[in-house]
């Protein structure tokens, strides 16, 4: 008789952040602890697990997961999402206690701890402004970045046609706005289909499932459509809201993306 095939394994950090158990990183991070088992036995770095290996976490590791903040940014124009570049500050120098709106119904604290490790879910250029998720927690970066993310994001989009500054809808030929919400190609691939709509005259509602690097300004540049302002006002079901300008607040215990 031929052999049984054996199950297909996966290194045990990988398998975890595929169960939303965690990051990647902090997946790492407990192993090396001593808080993961697998099938009852303390894990090792680097071990490789099949899908129907039991994984126990310590109550430790849930401990410090449920200290980890996300933070909702309503981003300025003029800052960047991630790391300083040619001069410009990143978006995370805004999160501080003055900054912090005092509309927020969350009952959480701003301490300095909470910027240990906080980084953005997702880019927004820095000519642009709206909703910008900066989170400690790798399951909420996951969902909102990891390769089968399919969380939607929410775009208002001032736009002219060619010398065309008003009433911009009446100009724009139909069949570029078809063109628009799909049969569009960026570094030589197709992009998903997407919601584009006019929202009024002179403004673009867009819905987008990915987020390429300035995609929605190159989509745009692709039709004769030019950029004038760019606002995102929501991912998933968490939206901008009220939120001021240059201010932030927490992502509530009941808010999910």
């Amino acid at each position: 008789m031929p052999p049984e095939p054996t199950a297909p394994t996966s290194r045990l950090n990988k398998r975890m952040a595929e169960l939303g158990l965690c990051s990647r990183r902090e997946a790492d991070d407990w192993i090396a602890k001593g808080w993961v088992r697998v099938n009852g036995a303390v894990a090792t770095m680097g071990l490789q697990v099949t899908p129907d290996a039991r994984i126990e976490v310590d109550r430790r590791a849930q401990g410090q997961q449920q200290q980890q903040v996300t933070i909702l940014l309503h981003k300025p124009v003029g800052y960047v999402s991630g790391q300083a570049e040619d001069g410009y500050q990143p978006a995370v120098t805004l999160v501080q206690e003055r900054t912090h709106w005092n509309g927020d119904t969350a009952r959480q604290r701003f301490s300095p701890q909470q910027l240990r490790g906080l980084a953005p879910a997702g880019r927004l250029d820095i000519d642009s402004t709206g909703l910008l998720v900066l989170t400690q927690d790798g399951r909420v970066a996951r969902q909102l970045i990891g390769e089968d993310s399919g969380v939607e994001k929410e775009y208002l989009v001032r736009v002219a046609y060619g010398q065309v500054a008003r009433d911009v809808q009446a100009a724009f030929p139909p069949t570029q706005l078809a063109r628009l919400r799909h049969g569009l190609a960026l570094d030589g691939q197709p992009l998903k289909p997407a919601q584009v709509e006019w929202q009024n005259p002179e403004q673009l509602r867009f819905v987008l499932i990915e987020g390429k690097k300035r995609q929605i300004r190159r989509m745009c540049e692709l039709v004769g459509l030019k950029v004038v302002g760019l606002k995102r006002i929501r991912i998933g079901r968490v939206v901008l809201g009220q939120l001021p300008v240059g201010m932030w607040r927490y992502l509530g215990a009941g808010e999910r993306f």
